[in-house]
């Protein structure tokens, strides 16, 4: 099997700037490097997803439950893997780079459940999505931890930047700030490398989490 790293954290947090800078420094050391970013919006296997996320099942996240949510996403994933990148992950010398994985149900589905249900989700999602559907377990979890005041308020501001509407996740500050405890959870209790990006109430530059994010990568 290749080398296989997710990289996940809150809307805003850089996990789409800092999987390019990962897979660009990998390929520049000479590797072979495969980059996957989770939905897969331009494929047919992200219907669901984006029905979920768009609101046509519901307004609020809690509209759609934690199990049937994780269900579209782990099938996006399936599907991809299935149709393109098994075969890189496969390859000893290959090295695949996911924005976003399993990771992200962990995060946004499991704060959807009563805390006293949180162990036993996360024992069903490892069991659903490696187990049972068969897709590849990361070696090494990346998880960007930005605090929700911090994410939301870039999350608005490329909104406004761009017109790019926000998803029912983004807009409910209520479901993020339950996100980012089920996020420190999941860190502690499944051994992810947890990286603080904000330090004094600002975000630190992508430089210096690049280099605290290499360093992970290196002691793979």
């Amino acid at each position: 099997m290749g080398k296989f790293i997710a990289i996940d954290g809150l809307d805003g947090s850089g996990k789409g700037t800092q999987s390019e800078k990962l897979v660009e420094k990998l390929i520049s050391e000479g590797k072979k490097v495969k980059i996957l970013s989770f939905p897969m919006y331009e494929s047919d296997s992200s219907l669901f997803v984006k029905m979920y996320l768009e609101g046509k099942l519901g307004d609020k996240p809690s509209d759609t439950n934690a199990y049937t949510a994780s269900m579209f996403f782990a099938c996006d994933r399936y599907i991809s893997y299935a149709t393109d990148w098994k075969k890189d992950i496969l390859d000893p010398d290959t090295y695949v780079v996911a924005n976003r994985y399993t990771t992200a149900n962990a995060v946004h589905q499991l704060s959807k459940l009563p805390e006293e249900e949180w162990e036993i989700f996360l024992s069903w999602l490892w069991d659903f999505e490696f187990t049972k559907l068969g897709l590849p377990e990361p070696d090494l979890v990346i998880y960007l931890e930005l605090p929700p005041s911090i994410s939301l308020s870039l999350v608005k501001s490329r909104s406004d930047a761009t017109g790019q509407k926000m998803d029912i996740h983004e807009k409910d500050t209520a479901y993020m700030a339950k996100c980012y405890e089920a996020a420190l959870y999941s860190c502690e209790k499944l051994g992810w490398a947890r990286i603080t990006c904000h330090k004094n109430g600002e975000i630190r530059t992508r430089e210096d989490i690049f280099e605290e994010i290499y360093n992970k990568v290196k002691e793979l």
